[in-house]
């Protein structure tokens, strides 16, 4: 799976990187999609990118995750982290809106009060297209129609200014969130959770057929977070309605698929990455998970 990076990015929307902020200031840009739709960039591939991207966009468009297809009819608002792949499908030709991106030196806890990765819009395995109405699409539009303003000024704390609305869109997305999901018990068990959680999804993406995964095992991972395995167990239990070992079995499938869909390697390469000793075991677990065996699904 291919990371995007900020390069990359500006070499598809055919424009030129600003070279005026420094990796300690971070990355901010904003853009009008029907300025870039003249340019023929309007699809992006499926891919990891390497900066946050918040979008207001309007017109019919399909996005497309590892485990889930979001259609849209009219107006959204999306919002993309480096961790979750997706692939962004206009529908029709009448694509109109702005986006921001940003990396998270931007939106850093000092300069923001927020840790972005902490924050349930951009939380690994949750909702991050909104359908909006009309009312709430000018609200946004006027958001972006500042930044686009400000980025070109020269008030000597437009990048202050600018953190500000990016936090006002995150704030807007937050609303539509629901509520149980803003407001998550802080409790042991739940902390075990979102540590559990965040160590597993750190062992992704598989970025090159000489990676390997260092975590396989419910034990493994109650190792590593310093707990009885059966302990680990209760909680996610508990939390999720899962076992530790269906957690791991479905993000590792969920790896499986990018890997066959989004790269040329061959089966025993992507078996071998994700652990597996010998490919007919990896072809075994993946039948079991998908009810296809990984030639087909590749297929």
């Amino acid at each position: 799976m291919k990371t995007t990076s900020l390069e990359e990015f500006y070499n598809q929307v055919n424009r030129l990187i600003p070279q005026e902020l420094s990796k300690e200031i971070g990355h901010f840009n904003v853009f009008n999609i029907e300025d870039l739709n003249a340019k023929g960039t309007s699809v992006m591939p499926y891919n990891r990118r390497a900066y946050y991207k918040i979008s207001l966009i309007s017109g019919r468009n399909r996005a497309e995750y590892a485990d889930k297809v979001i259609s849209i009819e009219n107006n959204a608002l999306l919002f993309a982290t480096p961790k979750v792949p997706y692939h962004w499908i206009p529908e029709d030709t009448k694509q109109s809106g702005y986006f921001c991106i940003f990396t998270d030196e931007f939106l850093l806890p000092a300069k923001s009060g927020v840790v972005l990765d902490d924050l349930p819009i951009f939380r690994s395995g949750g909702y991050p297209v909104f359908q909006v109405t009309e009312e709430d699409k000018e609200d946004i539009l006027s958001i972006f129609k500042k930044m686009n303003k400000e980025i070109t000024s020269n008030y000597v704390y437009k990048y202050d200014l600018l953190r500000n609305y990016v936090l006002e869109l995150i704030h807007f997305g937050q609303k539509l969130q629901p509520v149980t999901s803003l407001y998550p018990t802080h409790t042991a068990s739940a902390r075990v959770s979102s540590l559990f959680i965040e160590l597993l999804e750190r062992q992704f993406p598989i970025e090159s057929p000489h990676q390997k995964l260092h975590l396989r095992t419910a034990k493994d991972y109650a190792d590593r977070l310093s707990v009885h395995v059966n302990h680990l167990n209760k909680v996610l239990k508990e939390n999720t309605g899962k076992t530790t070992t269906d957690i791991i079995k479905n993000r590792v499938a969920q790896e499986a698929k990018i890997l066959l869909k989004q790269t040329d390697w061959n089966i025993s390469q992507i078996a071998y990455c994700l652990g597996f000793e010998e490919v007919a075991h990896f072809s075994n677990f993946f039948k079991k998970q998908t009810s296809v065996a990984p030639i087909i699904f590749r297929s």
